[in-house]
């Protein structure tokens, strides 16, 4: 990395510390201009949610009534919402897909999002945070600039969203508040659900209800799938399934696939119930998951119910029985694992981790027979899920299985995730402490045709994909007893929680690390588990709850046996004395917790020495430098933070040279050096640039328009203001500039 005013021509400048220098107003413009930054993504809308089929038919009324509130809420500058509401399976999603290709497209140009809402849904709660934390990356926000707390992410979410006209499309909304923190600031809300939510329609939103299909509507469609079909055969076939849309697709493409039968075994078999025969738990789990029990949701009355709706749920039950009694044994077992699963979805690999054989032909009968759907995403694996009707009757399936294999399956997806969360962190933050030993199976052999991620990027992509699988394994592992393999999770998916702020996510499974610790016996483990918990806390601005955990820590400590689980509670410990002093009223109270803040990281500091652990001694000096600094010691911070960089260098770790750099320019600030404050920051810029650091990249060049300012210096500011700007347009922050007439 080249030196600020290397290549300035003739160009004074004074050496500050480390390659910090000072040179002359207008070339240091003129390096803060040059500084090269990540291009804009492409201006492509985003276009999310399941494709239209090519066969529909009938629901003229229902699209009707979705064009209309379309187009009376697009003219309207308020937001607008739309609730589609049936039973599941009966055709909501693809209602919805079928009006957006007929009109909804053109009404909202600026793009589409989409969520399953069951995909993030844990005991009944959706995690809001990340549903919008997906939105934003969807809508071009740099993943670094995507902040952790729901407060935030909504108010970011809103601002750039706001000069758009945007269709947000959300399945399986289940309460009010759940819609009302998605609709977007201008545009249109539809979602679907299972009942209407009398609250969002005192709101104003507009109700379209979706029935079964009648027998005319599903003798149509029956036919356009089977053209050789008879009349009467298809209608019975529709009686047969209660006009219920998924139940006909599965039946016909079951016997789409034996072409030696014909439609009118299908009446026969489903009329003499040789597939219907059920248990009584298996009809309630299926009613229960379609919405067919009828009754008063927390939001309200349900809108429809009934004996009708009891019926559909049987019909469904009688075809779901009927299509996987006929499967290969394979594509049998395949279901039976999507049973097991704890999560929602699953890759190929996980499968064949888990045991499955001829994985790709069994996923592909799944697919067929229309049990399984195909969930695409252009930077993440192929992922495949049942539809939400399906998976209750496979885990109702599931349950039948013997306890001594569903456990025995349920170990193997836990094993997998356990060594490729491992794997994942190890690539990520590298070398750091860690407790667990490395796992034990390469993670070549976690993948079977090519290596789950590379990369440290790739693997926190990777684990940011599977988060709320990796989530749900946690609570099954931790309801089995396997209590290590809860907390080697646990310290694992730090990697992914600091690095892209899933906080909830971090406190929910650390208390069950915390358990599971206990459970083993592992002071050591108990102490890590209770710091992780407690940096949650303090980064969601819990500090009570923050310090309660390290309270428990610290009286763990004089068990632990790495000198390092002390240093991380100090150092915990001395960033929660830092923001409490930063909320005190008087110079005195701020400088007493500045001063015990600094005893604090001195432990650590000593704690990482004792080891050694150079990354730690870097991290703990750094912090010790912040406290000196609020405490108003410019010098003696310089000071360590001058042998801070030295160690940093030494060992190669370049990302704390940047938040080095930054806390120098605060202690020249303190000093009345704002020319060497400047300097600091600026080689702050540079380094944060080269390593694609772009938050610290933009604090570097806020601080350096500030202390341009101060200088009077013009140029400076304004090329930090310009280079602010684009780079916070280019992270998708704001939008981009109209092109020309």
């Amino acid at each position: 990395m080249s030196s600020l005013g290397t290549d300035g021509g003739g160009a004074t400048y004074n050496s500050v510390s480390g390659d910090a220098v000072v040179v002359g107003p207008l070339l240091m413009a003129q390096h803060i201009e040059g500084i090269q930054l990540p291009p804009a993504a492409p201006a492509a809308p985003p276009c999310q949610g399941p494709p239209p089929t090519r066969v529909f038919v009938n629901r003229t009324e229902e699209l009707a009534g979705l064009r209309d509130a379309a187009l009376a809420l697009a003219a309207d500058p308020e937001p607008g919402v739309v609730m589609v509401v049936g039973v599941g399976g009966v055709g909501k999603t693809q209602l919805v897909a079928q009006a957006v290709r007929r009109e909804l497209t053109r009404l909202f140009p600026d793009g589409q999002l989409y969520v399953d809402l069951e995909d993030h849904r844990r005991d009944g709660a959706v995690d809001l945070a990340a549903v919008l934390g997906g939105f934003l990356r969807a809508l071009g926000v740099h993943k670094d600039y995507v902040p952790g707390r729901l407060a935030e992410r909504t108010a970011l979410f809103r601002s750039v969203a706001a000069p758009l006209r945007l269709l947000v499309k959300v399945d399986n909304v289940q309460h009010a508040p759940e819609a009302r923190a998605l609709v977007p600031p201008q545009g249109l809300l539809v979602v679907t659900g299972r009942r209407a939510l009398p609250s969002l329609l005192m709101d104003g939103a507009v109700l379209i209800d979706v029935a079964p299909l009648d027998e005319a509507a599903g003798t149509e469609l029956v036919r356009r799938w089977y053209a050789d079909a008879d009349e009467g055969t298809a209608a019975d076939v529709v009686r047969l399934c209660a006009g219920h849309p998924l139940a006909l697709r599965a039946a016909v493409e079951w016997l789409a696939a034996r072409p030696q039968l014909t439609l009118d075994d299908v009446v026969r078999d489903l009329t003499a119930g040789r597939y219907g025969t059920g248990d009584d738990g298996a009809r309630e789990a299926m009613g229960v998951a379609m919405g067919a029990s009828g009754g008063a949701t927390q939001d309200g009355v349900g809108a429809s119910g009934g004996p009708a709706q009891d019926g559909v749920g049987e019909a469904v039950d009688a075809v779901l029985d009927a299509v996987v009694a006929e499967v290969s044994d394979d594509t049998r077992h395949l279901y039976d694992l999507f049973g097991v699963l704890p999560g929602t979805t699953a890759t190929a690999d996980l499968l064949r981790a888990v045991g499955a054989i001829r994985v790709d032909a069994g996923l592909g009968e799944l697919l067929s027979s229309r049990l399984a759907v195909l969930v695409e995403s252009a930077d993440r694996p192929l992922r495949y899920r049942l539809h939400d009707v399906v998976r209750a009757h496979a885990r109702q399936c599931a349950r039948a299985l013997p306890e001594e294999r569903r456990r025995s399956l349920l170990r193997l997806v836990v094993d997998f995730y356990a060594d490729a969360a491992a794997h994942g962190d190890a690539l990520v933050l590298g070398a750091r402490f860690r407790i667990q030993p490395p796992p034990v199976r390469p993670l070549a052999e976690l993948g079977a045709q090519k290596a789950l991620f590379t990369g440290g990027a790739d693997a926190l992509e990777w684990l940011d994909a599977e988060r709320d699988n990796l989530q749900a394994v946690i609570r099954v592992a931790a309801d089995e007893g396997w209590h290590q393999e809860v907390w080697r999770l646990c310290e694992s998916l730090w990697a992914l929680y600091h690095s892209r702020k899933h906080l909830a996510d971090c406190v929910e499974s650390g208390l069950l690390g915390i358990e599971a610790a206990q459970h083993e016996a592992r002071p050591d483990v108990e102490i890590r588990m209770r710091n992780q918990v407690a940096r949650a806390a303090y980064e969601l601005g819990d500090l009570d709850r923050a310090e309660s955990q390290l309270d428990a820590a610290t009286g763990l400590l004089e068990l632990a046996g790495d000198p390092r689980l002390s240093g991380v509670v100090w150092e915990s410990r001395g960033l929660i004395a830092l923001a409490r002093g930063r909320s005190e009223a008087t110079p005195r109270a701020v400088g007493e917790r500045a001063e015990e803040a600094r005893q604090l990281f001195e432990r650590a500091l000593a704690a990482n020495r004792a080891v050694p652990d150079p990354h730690g001694v870097v991290v703990q000096s750094y912090n010790v430098a912040q406290a000196l600094v609020a405490g108003e010691r410019w010098t003696d911070a310089l000071g360590v933070l001058d042998e801070a960089a030295e160690v940093a260098r030494a060992t190669g770790d370049e990302p704390m040279l940047p938040r080095i750099d930054l806390v120098r320019a605060q202690a020249f600030v303190g000093l009345g050096s704002l020319d060497r404050a400047v300097a600091a920051t600026a080689a702050a810029a540079d380094r944060a640039a080269s390593l694609k650091l772009f938050a610290k990249l933009d604090q570097a060049l806020e601080l350096l328009a500030a202390l341009a300012d101060r200088a009077e210096d013009r140029p400076l500011r304004a090329a930090c203001e310009e280079k602010l700007r684009e780079l916070r347009r280019n992270m998708g922050l704001e939008p981009p500039a109209a092109p020309p007439a």
